[in-house]
């Protein structure tokens, strides 16, 4: 399963490129999105457990934040799983309705920062956040086929930094609001 995706690791200090990148996002590449969610939609409930099933298999340690996945070694039995299904199809949700929110940041921004608190909630912690798109993308490309170019997927990227930085900032607020109130991890959902 050869998907090399860079670009998709969070940034360090200093390097602010994308940091408010969407908001650069051409009207051509909205709309390049846009068209090549309308292909994606088909094969929707498909792209989700093929993005989850490459995940835990690039990176295994991600299962452990997943409750019903973690013991699960079976990569082919995940790929049957009706809660893997259940929870692409969440996912692939948050990522038609940022695509439907391109032009009105305002909501694309609340969406993921409050995707972010409940991340915080469950206790999945950033870090993994852009493995995500990495293999989104690379779940799309064989779906896409020819339309896929250099320039989508640039584009893509660039949404998925940009989702990825505002859940980031939610999770950070939601824990700064549990440090303050004084909540352990412990109380925290850990069943996703």
């Amino acid at each position: 399963m050869g998907c090399a995706i860079s670009g998709l690791a969070p940034k360090t200090a200093g390097e602010s490129k994308t940091e408010d990148a969407v908001a650069h996002l051409s009207k051509e590449q909205i709309e390049m999105i846009k068209e090549t969610w309308k292909v994606i939609q088909e094969d929707i409930a498909k792209v989700g457990i093929i993005m989850f099933v490459r995940l835990f298999e690039t990176h295994p340690e991600c299962k452990d934040v997943f409750f019903l996945f973690r013991d699960v070694e079976d990569l082919d039995r995940l790929r049957t799983s009706r809660e893997l299904r259940a929870h692409g199809l969440r996912v692939m949700s948050f990522i038609e309705k940022s695509v439907a929110r391109l032009e009105q940041l305002e909501r694309l921004e609340v969406l993921a920062v409050e995707l972010g608190w409940s991340h915080y909630r469950y206790n999945a912690p950033p870090k993994y956040y852009s493995y995500v798109g990495a293999e989104f993308i690379c779940a799309v490309q064989p779906i896409l086929k020819e339309r896929w170019t250099p320039e989508l997927e640039e584009a893509w990227k660039t949404l998925f930094l940009y989702l990825t930085r505002l859940m980031n900032q939610g999770y950070q607020e939601e824990r700064n609001r549990h440090h303050q109130v004084g909540a352990s991890p412990k109380e925290r959902n850990t069943a996703l």
